[in-house]
């Protein structure tokens, strides 16, 4: 039967080909942009209205409630009325359904409260301070993503505390022990529990199990590939009975490995389903043919998928093309020229453009460069760069050093990294400081005005004092740059991030991201006269932080994680950051199942644009404030090198280098900075040869006289550095200039001054 509705056009044949099949296992690979939705809510429909289950016995997963929602929207209109009685949600929502009509099986009353993020984290500090373990040592956040990743893994306390081999699982190991009793008395569960109670209650009690077996005679399952173990679990047991289970996924587009998911689950989907009937849907009607070419040649180098070839509907866009940079501030540059251009001709809109890159830090150079040509821009998914955490921790350090007096930034700086200085101390602080009309920096350095304070409390201020004094000296010539690097390592900030586990190692990059803004701010602007750099920059960081945001209906850009794009779909991407370390990351190198998801990453990037993709990457990108070579992603292959249209910047033509695609050399080693060793690259039989860039640079020595178009003449007095990396310390002349430190790169310096 063809399935024909109000819904929209009719089933292509492989559509209707998964409609169609109505008992038994059904696994439907489907391609990027193949519309897999349309069939889940079509085979719904027609499982109701051909009488094969009635709406209370179908069972339809999803991720999200968004989706669900959208689901059950599409299903009404299918069958014109309500499906009055299915169950339609996300597989927590489902899981809490479940244990409400069964919670006495597991400890809990019906009216059993669900913990959100920051009540779980209140039970874990408890633990904590019951086993005495400093947090430290282990961040509260970090024992609770262990106990999670547990949890969702179906590992029980024993066992976890039975494989616990390094220092921080053996930490674990106890409070896991008390997880659910702690829990339990409480009558609560966890956000995780919501998916381990209900698997526990499926396997320990049969008759609930064929229970639920015998009322969802169907179970389908939407983004199969997203499945982690205790999800894929809790699918089996309800569908184990009948058999009828339709998951709808695509292996080509599994990229949440690092937070459980399992690609496993859809590759060996017949491992469970010997009989299941597999259908792929491989005609795209979201991307142009040139678009989908080079996604087919990209995902083809991934040796663990199913294999499906994407096949285009619509017609071509123009090619696509692959944009070479001097360094990232240039890509971000050039990518908001090219943007504008096409707005001005009347081709793109600026809602129809996403700038898509692999880490929330690379979005600063491009927030300043839109912020520059004043041109609207919306952050998905992320804080937006001066408003994240961490840089407002190290601004807070930044107006200290700066301003003593400043009672905002003290109050900040204080508590970050925690020193045991907790918010009664810093009232009473603050009394202080009014009583005797001090500062409260001034105040935290009176241990006689302190008497109340405990002894440790009064050692861990006049610590913190010190540190400011330190860094007020190093701020009096060192660069912006340079200080912050201090901050974050006589403080013990770097150290705190990297406790707080993969979430702090995102925050350290976008710390590493600040510094090299405080590196270009002076060199950007030029300075200003009668402003010391750290200064300067607080000025300008306040000004670009109380920018007004755009509102969810402006014409604006859209920017975001490649992560964060799956599921959208934009008229025009840019993907930037091609390079290798960066895209794929550097972790993942020497590890080939996190270089396939790495790659999945990219192919569900290029499968985002409709009629228009645009690929970018750079020369040479700053790390750590340093400025590093880079080289082109492996991802682009000699095959998909083919299929792109290469071009380069004005800025890298203009330094006069030979614009070849792959350097002579490639990496072989990485640390988390870049690369650290090179080899003669054997993928080119003949190489283009490419310019040190130190040979750019001219050499500076101690006692020169120069000359600098804003600050005027002055003499060396300090070189350090090497390439376009040479910092020049320079004594001005002018007294109210004073000493500066600058990039020689950018400085343009007049040399050979009287």
């Amino acid at each position: 039967m063809t399935l024909t509705s109000n819904a929209g056009p009719a089933l292509n044949p492989a559509q209707q080909e998964a409609v169609d099949h109505t008992e038994g296992p059904l696994l439907v690979l489907a391609g990027a942009g193949s519309g897999k939705t349309r069939v889940l809510t079509a085979r719904i429909a027609r499982l109701v209205q051909e009488g094969h289950a009635r709406p209370a016995e179908i069972l339809a997963v999803t991720f999200t409630n968004k989706a669900a929602g959208e689901m059950r929207e599409r299903i009404t209109r299918f069958l014109g009325e309500e499906p009055s009685g299915m169950w339609i949600g996300t597989f927590h929502a489902i899981g809490a359904r479940l244990l409400r009509a069964h919670a006495e099986l597991v400890g809990r009353t019906s009216s059993f409260t669900i913990y959100d993020e920051d009540d779980t984290l209140a039970v874990v500090k408890r633990l904590m301070e019951r086993h005495r373990l400093s947090p430290k040592l282990y961040t509260p956040r970090a024992i609770g993503a262990a106990i999670s990743d547990a949890r969702n893994a179906l590992v029980p306390p024993a066992e976890f505390t039975s494989l616990a081999l390094t220092p921080m699982a053996k930490a674990v190991a106890p409070l896991y022990a008390e997880w659910d009793e702690a829990f339990r008395s409480a009558n609560a569960v966890s956000f995780d529990d919501l998916l381990w109670l209900p698997v526990q209650l499926l396997q320990q009690h049969e008759a609930v199990r064929e229970k639920w077996s015998r009322r969802f005679r169907h179970v389908l399952v939407d983004e199969y590939q997203d499945t982690n173990h205790a999800q894929y679990e809790l699918i089996r047991l309800i569908a184990a009975g009948h058999g009828n289970v339709a998951v709808v996924g695509d292996d080509d587009q599994a990229i949440y490995g690092w937070r459980g998911a399992d690609v496993r689950n859809i590759l060996e989907f017949e491992r469970d389903w010997p009989q299941a009937h597999v259908v792929r849907l491989e005609d795209n009607y979201r991307s142009s043919p040139s678009i989908l070419a080079l996604a087919n040649v990209v995902i083809a180098e991934n040796t663990e998928r199913r294999g499906k070839t994407l096949r285009a509907t619509r017609p071509d866009g123009g090619p696509v093309t692959l944009l070479g940079a001097l360094d990232d501030r240039d890509e971000a540059d050039a990518i908001v020229d090219d943007i504008l251009t096409r707005r001005n001709r009347g081709d793109a809109a600026l809602g129809d453009v996403a700038i898509l890159y692999r880490t929330n830090a690379q979005s600063r150079p491009f927030e300043e460069a839109l912020r520059r040509r004043v041109v609207p821009y919306r952050l998905v998914g992320a804080v937006r760069f001066y408003d994240r955490r961490e840089v407002r921790d190290l601004i807070a350090w930044l107006r200290l050093v700066a301003n003593p007096a400043d009672e905002e930034a003290f109050r900040r700086a204080i508590g970050v990294p925690r020193r045991g200085i907790g918010d009664t101390t810093v009232e009473l602080i603050a009394a202080t400081a009014r009583e005797h009309g001090i500062s409260l920096l001034a105040a935290a350095r009176r241990e006689d005005l302190l008497a109340g304070a405990r002894a440790s409390t009064r050692e861990a201020l006049a610590t913190f004092a010190e540190l400011v004094d330190r860094f007020r000296e190093i701020a009096e010539d060192a660069s912006v740059d340079h200080l912050l690097g201090r901050i974050v390592d006589l403080t013990g900030y770097g150290e705190a991030l990297r406790a707080e586990g993969p979430e702090g190692l995102d925050r350290l990059d976008n710390v590493a991201e600040m510094i090299r803004s405080a590196a270009e701010t002076v060199i950007d602007d030029g300075g200003e006269v009668g402003l010391r750099p750290l200064d300067h920059f607080l000025q300008r960081a306040t000004l670009v932080a109380g920018l007004d945001q755009f509102g969810p209906d402006a014409d604006a850009v859209t920017m975001m994680t490649l992560h964060t794009a799956k599921g959208l779909e934009f008229p025009v991407v840019f993907i930037a950051g091609l390079e290798q370390g960066l895209f794929p990351l550097s972790r993942s190198l020497d590890d080939p199942e996190s270089l396939e998801e790495e790659r999945r990453l990219f192919y569900v990037g290029i499968t985002r644009a409709e009629r228009s993709l645009h690929l970018s990457w750079a020369r040479s990108r700053r790390r750590n404030g340093e400025l590093m070579p880079s080289v082109l992603s492996s991802f682009v292959t000699p095959a998909a090198e083919k299929l792109v249209v290469h071009s380069a910047t004005v800025r890298l033509r203009a330094t006069g280098r030979v614009i070849g695609m792959r350097p002579v050399r490639e990496p072989t080693a990485w640390d988390e900075t870049g690369p650290r060793t090179w080899r003669a690259n054997p993928a080119r039989e003949k190489p283009v040869e490419i310019e040190d860039m130190s040979q750019d640079m001219p050499a500076f020595v101690k006692g020169e006289r120069v000359r600098h178009k804003t600050f005027g003449s002055g003499t060396i007095a300090d070189v350090s550095g090497n390439g376009r990396d040479l910092k020049v310390t320079v004594d001005f002349d002018d007294e109210e200039v004073g000493r500066k430190r600058l990039v020689a790169a950018f400085a343009s310096f007049e040399r050979g001054v009287d």
